[in-house]
């Protein structure tokens, strides 16, 4: 539902450019925390294609928050909090 949320909300923007998201590589590690801290979510285009959140008030009841890393302009491996699907627990 939060993503739906979040994608409406997007969309309601009507702006190619941030429909299409932002490209991490072109700020810092730490622009890039604080962007995500004062939006509370951001969508990265490139290279990542995903939201990335500000904590586990943006992940939907069957997520969990996960890290993973990202190119920006002084790190090519910071890491960024994001939402990921929690596995299952029935067999099959």
């Amino acid at each position: 539902m939060k993503k739906f949320v979040i994608a409406a909300a997007l969309a309601a923007f009507g702006s190619s450019a941030f429909a299409a998201g932002i490209d991490s590589r072109a700020s810092t590690c730490g622009g890039l925390h604080a962007l995500i801290a004062q939006r509370g979510y951001v969508y990265i285009g490139i290279p990542f294609q995903g939201f990335v959140v500000s904590g586990t008030n943006f992940c939907s009841g069957n997520e969990r928050l996960e890290s993973r890393s990202v190119a920006t302009s002084d790190n090519p491996l910071c890491p960024v909090p994001f939402c990921e699907e929690r596995p299952s627990l029935e067999p099959g």
